[in-house]
């Protein structure tokens, strides 16, 4: 028997913990993520899958087991910038990415190893770019493969809890230039037109706009440079569900009176039922644990809005980890929650496994209704 596996054909504890310690070890900030996929390739390979890595440096692991569902389960290997050494520390493992995202990831790895009786198809994938505006790693998975019967995003919600939807993501960026002039002059500086134009952004939302509720936009200015002759601006909006957002972009270009203002990516809302087969397969994961499972919207987006808006199937995100320690500088995961997921993850394989297998939504149709949407 694999060393990696127990005698009951899961992924032993051990294994699981150096795993996701190795892939923490690993820097892969966005764009730098070519390490982590050859070592996740290999990881995989030995684990039983048939392993690659895409033209856009994706690393994919498929296990055939027979004819049954095709299951997704996708997580992001890139992090935000800012490596700080890995450590274990009263059971909790600190790494940049323990919880945002390879902790999920490295769970889903585990769980799909050791489902030895699924009776279909299940693809792991570590996407790059999650953490970028344009979500390049997620648009190949969508453009190049086949619509899965069921999707499962890996972030960190926490082991007990399941989230059902995301907002949407709006990405600006405004660039001015004006003619050198006097500081003492009073037409508009290039920074004070990029400073109007934020200004002019958040009184487009409203009073009520903001991050903390799911049904409300929010705003953030991520970065601004300038001075007096030129500037540009990068504004990013949160959206929920059935948000104009073309509207919004008319109204702002309406209110500016020099620059240009680029759209760099839009990505709708999702939210899916508590009927959901996949929110139900992780329900029931959960509470085989004897916890209360808890079921959430996120004010933030992920994949999952991504690959909502062209498949129509069930899914749901889900993954170890406390989501409000991403990005953080004491970035860690309490590894028996880490655990906990893998034994979640284990039992919603093994419930989705009586999904029908759906021999439509081939990638001409993916890629036909993203046409729809333009």
């Amino acid at each position: 028997m694999n060393w990696a596996f127990t005698s009951s054909g899961n992924v032993t504890e051990t294994y699981a913990a150096g795993l996701l310690r190795e892939m923490l070890e690993i820097p892969s900030s966005s764009y730098q993520e070519r390490a982590l996929a050859h070592y996740l390739a290999v990881a995989m390979a030995d684990l039983g899958f048939q392993a690659h890595i895409d033209a856009v440096g994706n690393v994919i692991g498929v296990i055939e087991r027979g004819a049954g569902p095709t299951l997704m389960l996708l997580g992001h290997m890139d992090t935000v910038p800012g490596q700080f050494p890995v450590r274990s520390e009263d059971g909790r493992l600190y790494g940049r990415g323990a919880v945002d995202a390879k902790g999920p990831l490295a769970a889903m790895i585990c769980a799909a190893a050791g489902a030895v009786d699924f009776p279909g198809r299940i693809v792991v994938i570590g996407v790059v770019e999650e953490e970028t505006p344009r979500s390049r790693g997620a648009m190949a998975i969508r453009a190049t493969h086949d619509r899965p019967d069921a999707l499962i995003i890996g972030e960190p919600s926490g082991w007990s809890s399941v989230v059902l939807g995301y907002k949407g993501k709006l990405d600006l960026r405004y660039t001015v230039r004006v003619p050198a002039t006097h500081p003492s002059n009073p037409v508009p500086k290039a920074s004070e037109l990029a400073v109007a134009c934020w200004d002019a952004l958040v009184d487009l939302l409203g009073p009520d706009a903001g991050h903390g509720a799911f049904d409300r936009p929010g705003a953030t200015l991520s970065r601004l440079n300038g001075d007096l002759t030129k500037a540009s601006a990068d504004l990013s909006v949160r959206v929920p569900p059935g948000f104009d957002v073309g509207g919004l972009v008319r109204a702002l270009r309406e209110r500016l009176p020099a620059g240009d203002l680029e759209v760099l990516n839009s990505v709708a809302a999702c939210r899916v039922g508590r009927a959901d087969p996949t929110v139900r397969a992780l329900v029931s994961g959960i509470r085989r644990l004897h916890a209360q499972p808890r079921l959430v919207v996120k004010t933030a987006t992920s994949d999952m809005n991504t690959l909502a808006e062209v498949w129509d199937v069930p899914m749901a995100t889900y993954g170890p980890g406390d989501s409000g320690l991403d990005h953080a500088d004491d970035e860690h995961i309490v590894l028996s929650d880490y655990l906990r997921g893998i034994d979640v993850l284990t039992v919603a394989i093994s419930e989705l496994a009586h999904l029908p297998a759906n021999p439509g939504g081939r990638v001409g149709e993916a890629l036909q209704s993203v046409r729809s949407l333009r």
